[in-house]
């Protein structure tokens, strides 16, 4: 008899000949190792490591190793403790996905990758569940701490530095959600009802530009449907789509659902779908009975088998990488300090900051997330890291000393608030008992008798106001977009004190997403976005306070005067928590915004709407201040090949060193496409610039990106005309343009992911 082929680079045709149906339908099917998981397969690859998210099953006769999933994105998510070892297993948290890409430094976002892939490796981990790159359609999801931005080129370019550096370590990722995961409510059936035009140019295209440009290793299919059909089981966007317009040769995996209803394991592998997580033994049988009785074509099993071989030979696990359990926790809080120090946004600044020259010794510290910072979200993002630094101690850090009553008053309410929470909390809810992590926890009434005492003997304050977020649950407006009442009172009422004395007031966002702002900006002297920034967080804001670092983060996003104000929040459902395991008798079949979305708004998300019909914001896309200033100069527009090259001088005409962000917006002549009334194109940051110096960056923005979708035809369509190319440093700033005839240019697509109803899209 033959020897059994064990699976090697350059064998993976004859091992998988030498597969039975019922090894290939397994290895399709995942390991069920965690909490999600009911009728789990049965196998020992389901502890391999504690707390990761799924595995791939092994196959041993043929040398085919289990590998290993863990969450992300901001960090490698796994039990911090384990049983027979007193080990600690933690990991480096990293900022969030909105201050990481707030720092618009694509090199510093490859250095955290590489540090993440590392991480995922040394803990015997193959891919890390990230990056996140769904768009911030709204500032009530609950889930865009996780994400980048509300444009998708932009998310395109932070993805794709962020997935060459995990995988520049030989690790992998799997881009997450595809495709249109825009709301938490009811995400694992809502319907997300979208034109063809808005899902090829925003909600595909970051992912579509991360495909072209670093080639995940996997990609994660989303929960829910799109123009009525599960994502998982979209045969359009998993092999039209993402394979015969892209050209993906990597896995496709389902996000962790199991069985859904309405939808078959059968529908999902001829879908595309390679792996279905967490994995069922009904996912097996369902296969191989699929294969025998002639619903399920063998093709379909051995291309998904083919793809899966192809990723596992790519992983530690199959390379046998000597996984040290041991991350070097120094040079990766380095790494995060800085992507925090770069990404954390100035908002506002009345010459208060910096403090220097020890002109602020001792601060009043308001707020509870002063001494319990938020470095990160909950849910599968949560992190479970060695330390946080927080703000408290931050200052401490660089010999700023702090109120030694506000101190000890905050610290035992923290400490009471989290008994409390703990022993309220509903045994039922997983949500709440695995996966909850960092707790924002209701502010304390800090009465003005305090605050005119604090203002004796404190040079100032600092207000930090605090929002957390999980996966399964949007935000409400008014308690987690607004600022409450005992919030809007604590600033009103802490820096009209310290005005009357001459010292300044500080507000610190401590949130992975939007708030309010508008009503209460005016009081602070300053306002800083800290974001969610990782464990050195305090470090962070520290260095920002007195100096050290010279703010360089920009927005992200819009920061709208109100919530409503954005053209799809009439589209978007209120909060509803999900994970109170209650039937919900009241909603049925039709149900707007619960059992499907129509996105009215069309293109017009974010800024291209604001900005296309002038609305007033509170911040604007690409917002962000600096200790210094910056001059424009010397663009030059020119149109090569296949790209154009945009060139342009900046100097730094302050008197501190900085680093600045030429933005480029595209502004298109009227023609066959109605248009945004401008799109970022392209955008670059300096490095560290000396008073007085210059720096001339050459920004290149392929053809194919400057093109919108047409959808009559079918095809990406740049129409030939005199476009604008605007620089500036936010969409509301725009320094300089120039022209440029542009020649047409046009690709033909697959006619694929046709709206299930007619959509009443918003036109200019």
């Amino acid at each position: 008899m033959n020897a059994q082929p064990k699976l090697q680079a350059n064998n993976i045709d004859e091992v998988l000949q030498a597969m039975t149906l019922e090894e290939k339908a397994k290895l399709l099917v995942g390991g069920a190792n965690n909490f999600f998981a009911t009728g789990a397969v049965v196998g020992g690859e389901a502890d391999l490591v504690a707390g990761a998210a799924g595995t791939t099953p092994a196959i041993p006769r043929l040398g085919i190793p289990a590998t290993v999933l863990t969450d992300g994105p901001a960090g490698v998510r796994i039990d911090p403790t384990r049983q027979g070892t007193d080990q600690t297993f933690y990991a480096t948290a990293f900022p969030i996905g909105t201050c990481l890409a707030s720092t618009w430094n694509t090199e510093l976002v490859g250095k955290v990758g590489k540090a993440i892939g590392n991480e995922t490796k040394e803990y015997r981990c193959d891919v890390i569940l990230g990056p996140g790159m769904n768009l911030h359609r709204n500032p009530l999801c609950g889930r865009n701490f996780e994400y980048y931005s509300e444009d998708p080129l932009l998310t395109g370019w932070i993805a794709a530095a962020y997935i060459n550096g995990v995988q520049a370590e030989g690790a992998g990722v799997s881009a997450k959600h595809f495709a249109v995961n825009s709301q938490e409510t009811n995400r694992t059936s809502v319907d997300e009802r979208v034109s063809q035009r808005a899902a090829r140019e925003l909600y595909l295209r970051g992912f579509e530009m991360a495909v072209r440009e670093s080639n995940p290793w996997t990609i994660m299919a989303s929960y829910n449907r799109i123009n009525g059909i599960f994502s998982m089981g979209n045969h359009d966007l998993l092999t039209s789509i993402l394979r015969d317009d892209w050209g993906y040769k990597g896995i496709v995996m389902t996000d962790w659902c199991g069985i859904r209803e309405g939808l078959t394991t059968i529908s999902e592998v001829h879908a595309g779908n390679d792996l279905m997580e967490p994995g069922q033994q009904a996912q097996i049988d369902e296969i191989i009975a699929g294969v025998k009785n002639g619903k399920l074509d063998m093709a379909d099993v051995d291309r998904n088998v083919r793809r899966m071989l192809e990723y596992i030979v790519k992983t530690p696990s199959f390379n046998k990488y000597p996984a040290s359990n041991k991350p070097d926790f120094k040079a990766h809080a380095a790494i995060t300090r800085q992507s925090a120090n770069e990404g954390i946004v100035l908002l506002k600044n009345n010459g208060a900051l910096p403090w220097k020259d020890q002109s602020i010794k001792t601060v009043a510290l308001f707020g509870e997330k002063s001494y319990d910072f938020l470095s990160g979200g909950t849910g599968s993002g949560c992190v479970h890291p060695p330390y946080v630094v927080d703000l408290l101690e931050g200052l401490k850090n660089v010999g700023i000393s702090s109120s030694a009553t506000l101190t000890d008053i905050y610290r035992k309410y923290v400490e009471y608030a989290k008994v409390k929470f703990q022993a309220e909390r509903h045994p039922a809810k997983w949500f709440q008992s695995e996966m909850m992590g960092q707790q924002k926890y209701p502010e304390i009434s800090i009465n003005t008798i305090c605050i005119n005492n604090e203002v004796k003997t404190a040079d100032a304050a600092i207000i930090t106001i605090a929002r957390q977020a999980g996966e399964g649950v949007d935000r409400d407006i008014a308690t987690e977009f607004n600022l409450t009442p005992d919030e809007h009172q604590l600033i009103l009422n802490t820096c009209n004190a310290f005005h009357a004395a001459g010292k300044p007031a500080i507000v610190v966002i401590n949130s992975g997403s939007v708030i309010e702002t508008a009503s209460w900006k005016d009081y602070p002297d300053a306002i800083i976005c800290a974001w969610q920034p990782g464990m050195e967080g305090g470090n962070s804001i520290a260095d920002l306070l007195t100096g050290k670092v010279n703010p360089s983060g920009k927005l992200t996003m819009t920061w709208p005067v109100a919530a409503t104000d954005h053209a799809s929040t009439k589209d978007f459902p209120g909060m509803m928590d999900l994970y109170t395991f209650q039937t919900l008798q009241n909603y049925t079949n039709g149900v707007p915004n619960y059992d499907f979305t129509n996105h009215e708004e069309d293109i017009y998300v974010g800024y291209r709407y604001f900005d296309t019909f002038r609305k007033n914001v509170a911040f604007p896309f690409g917002f962000g201040l600096s200790y210094t200033t910056f001059n424009f100069s010397a663009l030059k527009v020119k149109a090569l090949k296949d790209k154009v090259q945009v060139t342009v001088t900046v100097k730094n005409t302050g008197s501190v060193s900085g680093k600045e962000v030429a933005q480029v917006y595209l502004r298109a002549p009227k023609g066959l496409l109605e248009k945004p009334m401008q799109e970022l194109k392209g955008f670059a940051k300096t490095r560290e610039l000396k008073p007085g110096e210059s720096q001339t960056l050459t920004i290149d923005i392929p053809v194919r990106l400057l093109a919108s979708f047409d959808e009559a035809g079918s095809r990406w369509l740049l129409e030939a005309g005199t476009y604008t190319f605007a620089v500036g440093n936010s969409s509301r700033d725009i320094a300089l343009t120039a022209q440029l005839k542009l020649a047409e240019y046009t690709e033909s697509v697959s006619n694929v992911l046709k709206p299930n109803v007619e959509l009443k899209l918003l036109k200019q």
